[in-house]
């Protein structure tokens, strides 16, 4: 692995992309925003990257020997993204450490968080993404149910889908319900 990095062409590095892509899609869906309540900033923007890159990377973690090494390149892309757009954002090299290192934190928390909350219920998903997803808003309980809801079938899809595919960078999504709670009017 590491001397195809030096010696060749990285076999690891187009389906981390095509997965990270997949991911970055599918967080910037405007329904997350518009309806359900995440905050439309850059923590908003990251927790929803960060969701969908756990649900992906925990799929994948039911397989590691054939897919840690994609899970990997997938943190790693991730992060190098976060790197990128910091600096576009007029970060500079010293600031954009720090903010790198506080969100590899931020990202490993909220993993863990979200691990538990799946094993745990529903009760423990939803304070987790209420603590996370939704930490600098208050969401309502129906957009909060929406998101946990919305997690919970995410996983479930994900468990279902075929590793080879994942593995070649392939994930499906779950279409978001139609029916979602709208911004400031749910009950």
């Amino acid at each position: 692995m590491v001397l195809g990095r030096f010696f060749g062409r990285d076999p690891l590095k187009e389906p981390a992309r095509a997965l990270y892509e997949s991911v970055v899609l599918q967080a910037r869906q405007p329904m997350f925003y518009d309806r359900c309540g995440v905050p439309d900033s850059v923590d908003g923007r990251f927790d929803l990257i960060v969701l969908h890159a756990f649900l992906v990377m925990n799929r994948l973690k039911k397989e590691p020997k054939r897919s840690s090494n994609l899970s990997q390149a997938l943190f790693d892309l991730l992060f190098m993204d976060m790197d990128l757009s910091l600096r576009e954002m007029g970060v500079g090299d010293v600031g954009v450490g720090t903010r790198i290192k506080t969100m590899v934190q931020a990202f490993y928390g909220r993993i863990s968080a979200y691990e538990s909350g799946l094993k745990e219920g529903e009760a423990a998903l939803k304070a987790a993404l209420e603590r996370n997803l939704f930490g600098t808003t208050e969401a309502s309980p129906a957009q909060l149910d929406a998101v946990a809801a919305y997690a919970k079938t995410v996983a479930a899809e994900l468990a279902g889908q075929d590793m080879e595919q994942l593995l070649q960078g392939h994930v499906v999504f779950p279409a978001l319900p139609e029916d979602l709670p709208g911004s400031g009017t749910a009950a």
